[in-house]
């Protein structure tokens, strides 16, 4: 990191973008509450089913939402700003969530003599049967996961788990998403029969599938490039250099799973591992800073021709060897051990 770097806070961009968040989740459950009654199937709904109804419609859109950014923007830049901010979206997901949990309970369990928890639980047991499974269960299962990742998406957890571990329990949204279509199936759409509930959530898994597919095959064409071989190793086409930017970087993707990024700068190029090793930062969308790559996160920098950060921090990064054939760059897929010296290519000063 650089050495003006400061804990990242309250910035003018992420207040602004929650500002939004705020504003949108408000105005859409404002809307719902004064236009749903006429889409739904009966127009005398009563309030308090309302009201669940609106706090439950508007978790789900959020949460697909959210699971829409990651490949949107893998197929468009623009979209970064709002990757970045990714998490302050899902600890929404869960509180809104959690208003849509507690008003279903305090409308449908605080009547009986039964604690209205207990009564939640035990009004249907029937989980050996298919269409009967209680859709209950599903909700709490969601609601438990998206508590799990508000609680610990303070970068605190981060550090303290590990990016590998921390990302493998995040990952895990993707299984209460799930478990949230299983709980919509099971539950509103036997209970009513409006077209619009059963075409939102044909929609929202549509589109999550449809996305992630189409961003995974983009990554995929992207590492089926020409491969050449020689004594010291497997090189594999980088890019091209006209399409490098300058004082920018381009995502190259390895034949090893691994994902390196190619710096142009000062008529010279240096690739380096694209994983931060703060918090595992995607480097190629950051840019020259000072001489240095500098992360889109949290601006941890490195030195492009070694992978090490300025003095006085430690911090390191692998690096790769490049070489020039034409017009375009061949990276050898073989990361370099962090903080390895390797000379920069050196191309023409544009005119």
């Amino acid at each position: 990191m650089s050495v003006q770097y400061r804990p990242i806070t309250w910035t003018r961009n992420k207040i602004i973008y929650d500002l939004a968040l705020g504003f949108g989740i408000a105005a859409f459950i404002i809307l719902f509450l004064r236009y749903a009654p006429g889409w739904l199937e009966s127009p005398r709904i009563s309030g308090p089913q309302l009201r669940m109804r609106a706090f439950g419609t508007c978790a789900f859109l959020l949460l697909t939402i959210v699971l829409s950014i990651g490949p949107l923007a893998r197929l468009d830049s623009r979209f970064l700003p709002l990757l970045y901010n990714r998490r302050h979206f899902g600890v929404a997901i869960f509180f809104v969530g959690l208003a849509h949990a507690l008003a279903v309970i305090g409308w449908y369990q605080a009547f009986g003599p039964v604690d209205r928890y207990v009564a939640l639980l035990a009004s249907n047991t029937a989980v050996t049967s298919w269409q009967a499974f209680p859709f209950e269960y599903l909700g709490i299962f969601a609601l438990g996961i998206l508590f799990t990742l508000a609680a610990t998406s303070h970068d605190f957890w981060l550090n303290f788990l590990g990016a590998p571990v921390w990302k493998a329990i995040h990952m895990s949204v993707y299984v209460a998403y799930a478990a949230v279509i299983g709980h919509i199936a099971l539950g509103v759409l036997q209970a009513e029969h409006s077209p619009w509930l059963l075409g939102l959530t044909g929609i929202s898994v549509l589109l999550v599938c449809g996305l992630h597919i189409a961003a995974g095959l983009r990554e995929r064409a992207a590492t089926d490039a020409e491969a050449v071989t020689d004594s010291d190793g497997d090189w594999v086409h980088a890019a091209y250099i006209g399409d490098l930017p300058d004082e920018g970087g381009v995502t190259v993707f390895l034949p090893t799973g691994e994902k390196a990024a190619l710096f142009r700068y000062d008529g010279k190029v240096s690739a380096l591992s694209n994983a931060c090793a703060h918090q595992n930062g995607p480097l190629a969308e950051g840019r020259m800073i000072d001489g240095c790559v500098t992360c889109p996160w949290h601006g941890y920098q490195y030195r492009p021709e070694d992978g090490c950060s300025p003095a006085p921090f430690t911090e390191k990064v692998a690096t790769y060897r490049l070489r020039r054939d034409g017009d375009r760059l061949l990276i050898n897929a073989i990361a370099l051990p962090p903080g390895t010296p390797v000379p920069p290519i050196q191309l023409e000063q544009s005119a």
